[in-house]
C-alpha cells in the first residue's frame, strides 16, 4: 500500500501547480486511467467473446486496486508514518472523508456535502447511461433470437422435431433475455451505495473505472459496427469480380 500512496502522492504533486488542493483527486482519476489503459487489451478480448474467463478478469483484476485505494484513504498511518494523503482534498471535502461524516459537517448541502453530491449525481449519469444501454442491447439480442427462431421455418424442409426445438430453446432464451434486460441494467445504480459508504477517493476511483467502461464499450461497439458495414460494402464487389471471371471461363 506504501507504494501506491508514494506513487499517487508524487501525481499530485506533478499536478500541484495546476490544479492546487484538488491535484490529489486529479492524481487519483489519472492513476485509474492508467490501470484502465493497462486492461484495455483483456476489455477488448472479453468483449469479442475470445473466452469465457476474459469476461471476468478486468473486473477482478481491479478489485485489488480498489481495496488498496479504501485502506490507503481509511488508515490514519502508511509504514509507520502519519498518512499524508489524508489531508488532500476535493474542494471543501477531504479525500478519506465519508458520506455520513459530511452530513456532520454542515448537513446535505454543507460544503463537503455539496462534493458528494456530485459525485452521486456524476455517478448516476453514467449509470443511467449503462442502464440505457443494457436495455437496448437486450432487446438487440431478443429481436436476433426471435429471428434465429423464425429461420428454420424459411429454410428447406428442416425436420418438423427439430423446428419444434429450437423454436422452444429460442422462446427460453427470449423470457430469459426480457428478465435479465429489465433487472441488470439496475445493477448499475448499484456504485451509488457504494459510494456512499466508502471514502471519496474510494468514489472518485468508482465514478472513473465506470464511466471509462461504459465509454470503452460504446467505442468497441462502434468499432464492431463499422468493420461490418465495411464487409457487407466489400461483399458485393468480390461476388461480383467472381462472377465476372466465371463468364470468362
Amino acid at each position: 500500500m506504501s507504494v501506491f500512496t508514494h506513487l499517487v502522492a508524487a501525481l499530485g504533486r506533478l499536478l500541484e501547480p495546476v490544479l492546487a488542493q484538488s491535484a490529489t483527486a486529479a492524481a487519483i482519476v489519472l492513476f485509474t486511467v492508467l490501470v484502465r489503459l493497462a486492461l484495455h487489451p483483456l476489455s477488448r478480448a472479453a468483449f469479442r467473446g475470445a473466452t469465457p474467463v476474459a469476461g471476468c478478469l478486468p473486473l477482478l483484476l481491479q478489485l485489488p486496486v480498489f481495496f488498496v485505494m479504501y485502506h490507503a484513504f481509511s488508515s490514519a498511518e502508511v509504514g509507520g508514518k502519519a498518512n499524508e494523503l489524508l489531508g488532500h482534498r476535493l474542494f471543501a471535502a477531504p479525500l478519506g472523508a465519508r458520506w455520513t461524516g459530511a452530513l456532520g459537517e454542515g448537513g446535505l448541502f454543507g460544503p463537503q456535502g455539496l462534493v458528494f453530491l456530485g459525485l452521486f449525481g456524476a455517478i448516476a449519469v453514467v449509470a443511467a447511461w449503462s442502464a440505457v444501454r443494457g436495455r437496448r442491447a437486450a432487446a438487440a439480442a431478443a429481436a436476433a433470437a426471435t429471428a434465429a427462431a423464425a429461420a428454420p421455418k424459411k429454410g428447406r424442409a428442416p425436420a418438423a422435431g427439430r423446428a419444434g426445438a429450437m423454436a422452444e430453446v429460442s422462446a427460453e432464451q427470449q423470457e430469459v433475455m426480457r428478465k435479465l434486460g429489465g433487472v441488470l441494467p439496475l445493477l448499475s445504480f448499484g456504485t451509488l451505495i457504494t459510494a456512499a459508504v466508502v471514502p471519496l477517493a474510494a468514489g472518485l476511483y468508482l465514478l472513473t473505472t465506470t464511466a471509462w467502461t461504459v465509454a470503452e464499450r460504446v467505442w468497441l461497439q462502434y468499432r464492431k459496427e463499422r468493420a461490418e458495414r465495411a464487409g457487407q460494402a466489400e461483399q458485393p464487389v468480390g461476388a461480383e469480380v467472381r462472377g465476372g471471371v466465371r463468364s470468362s471461363l
